[in-house]
């Protein structure tokens, strides 16, 4: 197999990642719902500016804090990026698709197919789920790491216009992205939530290749269909399910941590991932981890059935090689 997985897993990536990048974007800015994009002021001194006022002492005025604004749906979300922002915006960060796919599951593709043909039992050419699930837990995490930089400027990219004109990024590519972050925030910006990063890959990887591997094994071992587009279809999209439920809450939280802005001398919002977790159920509730599902089953289920479909067409293209 060698270099081979990780070319055929590189192409399919791309492709499945380019074609549901604005269902990804909904997902982040669905994920976002909720977080404040500007720190509410709560309290501020005011001094009296009128002569004939009774105290020269500076009062104190509570202001009222803004209510959370209504949560909106896939559709809502979509039409509003489109009415606020214009249709390009929907392919924002889509540079940083490109090269996360490249990076992370050009990796994780590649390193799969390897430890699925190391751990395979040569007498009987199977492998055992538990196997599967290793591979994708291993493969899924190499590819995580590495990847990370470009999730990063990924998720900013696409969570820009949601904030305030003088609070956005303005990242022109993700290039500029990573160049800005490491300028602006250090070299270590790069790897901001990359333990979610890795948690969220391992679970996806493990959950999404192992389970299609199986689910479309066990369709063809019974006789329900065979090796062909509609198994492929079928059970890329089973696996896509399970993959979305596996990895959601990892996900909305590492959507927040990448986020979050960071001025130097000032606290970070978030202290880590069990911070930014707590804070999160405590102020929106537990099904605050499933914020983004719809999207996220929307675009895991089309991302993973383009996936798959590609990457069995282009190992057929490419089986001579």
């Amino acid at each position: 197999m060698g270099v081979k997985g990780f070319v055929e897993g590189g192409i399919a990536s791309i492709i499945a990642g380019c074609s549901t990048h604005p269902l990804d974007l909904i997902k982040v800015r669905m994920q976002l719902q909720g977080e404040p994009a500007i720190a509410p002021t709560t309290t501020t001194a005011l001094r009296p500016a009128l002569a004939f006022h009774p105290s020269s002492v500076p009062h104190t005025i509570t202001l009222p804090t803004q209510p959370p604004p209504p949560r909106v749906g896939p559709i809502g979300v979509g039409v509003r990026i489109v009415q606020q922002e214009g249709v390009a915006a929907m392919f924002s960060g889509v540079s940083a698709t490109v090269l996360r796919q490249t990076l992370y599951s050009t990796t994780r593709m590649g390193l799969y197919e390897i430890l699925k043909t190391k751990w395979t039992d040569p007498q009987t050419g199977s492998l055992t789920l538990g196997r599967k699930i290793a591979a994708g837990l291993v493969a899924g995490g190499i590819g995580a790491a590495v990847g990370n930089p470009a999730d990063v400027a990924m998720v900013r990219m696409q969570a820009d216009g949601r904030l305030p004109p003088s609070q956005r990024r303005n990242y022109k590519s993700v290039v500029e992205a990573i160049q800005r972050m490491v300028k602006d925030e250090g070299i270590t910006s790069l790897w901001r939530g990359s333990s979610l990063t890795v948690n969220r890959a391992m679970l996806v990887t493990a959950s999404q290749l192992a389970s299609y591997d199986q689910i479309k094994e066990s369709i063809i071992d019974r006789g329900v269909m065979k090796d062909g587009l509609g198994t492929h279809v079928t059970a890329s999209f089973a696996a896509g399910f399970v993959a979305a439920v596996v990895s959601n809450p990892v996900d909305v939280i590492k959507t927040r941590v990448m986020n979050m802005k960071v001025a130097s001398g000032e606290t970070a919002p978030y202290n880590g991932a069990l911070d930014c977790a707590l804070k999160t159920v405590r102020s929106e509730g537990i099904m605050a981890l499933y914020k983004g599902f719809i999207p996220t089953i929307s675009r895991q289920g089309p991302f993973t059935v383009v996936l798959f479909v590609t990457l069995e067409q282009v190992r057929k293209l490419l089986k001579d090689f």
